[in-house]
């Protein structure tokens, strides 16, 4: 094992104990990586210069472009910001070309990136910053507000702004050439933070391994990618599954990335059609809204990626039927990275999830971890290249168990090895492909001067896959209006990301409770 590059070992010192690591399979012949591995220097290397790496806002980046830029953008984290390896730095904008330079650049100088979705206010930013003991940030011009308003002492760098100092004007006297730093195959390169049914931010640690190895399992076997591809889709590069799709495995294999500021069905209907698109990533309620964009032709499709939520049979069938391509419907998680359970071609069997992506293994458990039979109802548990890991939190013993992820998914396995899901096994609201944890939007609505009592909980939709449901108590002498549940709509929206705000809210005389107080969750869900 390589000796780590890091300087700055905080990450590495806040992961779990060993003992409470996940099991991690690297036999594939495919996953032997030298153990001096940058994942950026991998990813940028080996394509021709000319040929298109980014596509966004009506630019193209070639790969001789892309790299420059990475290096420059490389110089002032190192020479003008101090970044030494380990620090951690945090992303802020939309998709785009810049916000993929300035992740590549992070991991190249040796750094550990922290990438935020810009819907994140100012609440949200501010935990991660703390936990992340984070001190140096890039950001879009177009989304520092909140970052300033988080009021956390960062030293903060905006792209694309009018301003001397912004980082489109730093680089210009940078070099366009930066020897990447050589990090260890596990040393850690992105902490990517994700909600707890607690609504605590937990922080996924991942190494530079990991992220080859989503490459060169999921999308190597199950996309099967091509140079000549051109990869689109609407998750945020925030998102493991917008990373993993949209940035690691077309520059993996030197096909093309296609990013979208604006990632609605009717954009991404119009980017598909305008560049040729052939592989997309997203939500199965993006692909049902693509169907009704009117006089879009899906012809340049090739592969289709669908994740976030389950996959419902009635939408697979619909756009099999008016396109010809068969979804490749998956499951993955932040803790794992990317999808594990997936299926491709002749492969899939509509309404069942897959089988195991090669280089992983899965098994459906009881509350004991003890695999269960086919057909019976469990906890879904698995293993492979990459596994949970997350920094300084006890929920780690949570999700590992004798050496297997347990995603918290509740699946069946049937006689042939297909796994099928039942339902989420915690309070987590998953919603058009977001993971919502209702205590968190408890939380924010009880900071309304008009609220005693919240209890939020996801209800099934056919649209969205669940809808965020809130049941109310108003304080004494406040009447439940329908003008009140709209001024609490936009509370919750100015004080937490705006997707998680509750779409329906229902008053409610008292909400269920056990005797020692707590809310009883399933009888809300019950009574939707």
């Amino acid at each position: 094992m390589a000796a780590s590059a890091h300087v700055d070992t905080f990450t590495t010192d806040n992961l779990p104990p060993p003992e409470q690591w996940p099991d991690l399979l690297l036999d594939l012949p495919e996953l032997r990586y030298p153990e001096v591995l940058n994942c950026a220097e991998h990813l940028l290397a080996g394509t021709d210069a000319d040929r298109s790496c980014l596509i966004s806002n009506g630019e193209t980046w070639t790969y001789g472009q892309t790299r420059a830029t990475v290096d420059r953008i490389a110089h002032v984290l190192v020479d003008d910001l101090g970044i030494v390896p380990g620090n951690r730095v945090l992303l802020r904008g939309p998709n785009n070309a810049w916000y993929a330079a300035a992740w590549l650049a992070v991991a190249k100088a040796g750094g550990v990136v922290v990438a935020t979705m810009p819907l994140y206010r100012a609440t949200e930013l501010r935990a991660i910053i703390a936990k992340g003991r984070i001190a140096v940030a890039l950001c879009d011009h177009r989304y520092v507000e909140e970052l300033t308003a988080a009021d956390t002492g960062l030293d903060v760098v905006t792209w694309g702004g009018p301003e001397p100092d912004d980082l489109t004007r730093r680089i210009a006297t940078k070099a366009a050439r930066f020897d990447a730093v050589r990090t260890a195959a596990d040393d850690p390169c992105l902490i990517a933070f994700t909600s707890g049914t607690t609504g605590q931010a937990k922080g996924c640690v991942h190494l530079h391994r990991d992220i080859l190895a989503i490459a060169d399992t999921f999308s190597r076997h199950l996309i099967k990618p091509r140079p000549d591809d051109v990869f689109t889709g609407s998750p945020p590069l925030a998102f493991t599954f917008g990373l993993g799709q949209l940035l690691i495995f077309p520059l993996r294999i030197g096909a093309t990335a296609l990013l979208l500021e604006d990632g609605s069905p009717p954009s991404l209907a119009e980017a598909i059609v305008t560049h040729d698109a052939t592989v997309v990533g997203t939500a199965p309620t993006a692909y049902r809204a693509l169907l009704d964009v009117d006089g879009w032709d899906p012809t340049s499709l090739r592969r289709c990626v669908s994740a976030g939520e389950t996959l419902p049979r009635p939408t697979f069938d619909a756009f099999h039927e008016r396109t010809g391509v068969r979804l490749i419907d998956g499951i993955g998680a932040t803790e794992m990275l990317h999808i594990f359970i997936s299926a491709a071609d002749d492969d899939i069997r509509p309404g069942a999830t897959g089988v195991p992506v090669p280089g992983y293994e899965a098994r459906v458990v009881d509350d004991d971890s003890r695999p269960v039979t086919d057909g019976q109802v469990g906890h879904l548990a698995v293993r492979g290249p990459t596994g949970c890991r997350y920094l300084a939190d006890p929920r780690q013993a949570d999700y590992v168990h004798d050496g297997w992820n347990v995603t918290g998914d509740a699946y069946v396995r049937d006689e042939d090895g297909y796994f099928w899901y039942q339902a989420r096994t915690d309070d987590m609201i998953i919603s058009s492909g977001y993971n919502i944890a209702g205590p968190e939007v408890e939380a924010a609505l009880l900071a309304h001067p008009d609220v005693a009592e919240a209890g939020v909980v996801g209800v099934p939709d056919a649209d969205r896959g669940e809808v965020v449901t809130a049941y109310v108590v108003v304080r004494r002498g406040v009447g439940g209006t329908e003008a009140l549940a709209g001024q609490l709509q936009d509370h919750v929206k100015a004080t937490i990301a705006p997707y998680k705000y509750p779409r329906r809210v229902e008053f409610v005389d008292e909400l269920p409770r056990t005797q020692t107080g707590k809310v009883q969750r399933f009888k809300l869900r019950d009574r939707a």
